[in-house]
């Protein structure tokens, strides 16, 4: 397994990625094509806060994926620079997972937010998922709190 800084030669790879994890309500009327030139242009207009790992095994094709967000925090005295960031879009093939291939990712994820100066870094898991991030060290906070729209 490999896990790689994802480049501009991965935008295909990762818009497949970002489709095959989407719901047929959010595919419906919509070309994979179209989306990868929109998810280009997306990514280029924010790639230095979106930054994306991937991971291959022994072929060329991504099998994995993982985005970290980065955030700057309004600054305070002292800390000019403060950063948050946000761990997103966690998706290993189905035929790829059990191998740690999302563990990996989501490790590098999170080295990149702390290399980058995040103070903390925080996930919006699906239930099945909460243990493998606990297991990475992310724990639940009261402190956490967020308001969906209605």
């Amino acid at each position: 397994m490999r896990i790689n800084q994802a480049g501009a030669d991965d935008v295909a790879g990762l818009a497949r990625l970002l489709w095959l994890n989407s719901s047929d309500e959010e595919l419906e009327g919509r070309a994979v094509d179209a989306f990868a030139v929109e998810f280009a242009q997306w990514w280029a207009a924010r790639e230095s806060a979106h930054v994306a790992y991937v991971a291959r095994l022994d072929q060329p094709e991504i099998v994995g994926m993982a985005w970290v967000a980065l955030v700057p925090r309004v600054p305070r005295p002292g800390a000019t620079s403060r950063m948050s960031a946000d761990i997103q879009s966690v998706f290993v093939m189905p035929d790829a997972r059990g191998r740690g291939i999302g563990s990996a990712l989501v490790k590098a994820a999170s080295e990149h937010a702390i290399d980058a100066g995040a103070l903390h870094i925080t996930v919006h898991s699906g239930r099945k998922a909460v243990p493998v991030y606990e297991r990475l060290g992310f724990e639940s906070s009261r402190q956490l709190l967020q308001r969906h729209r209605d």
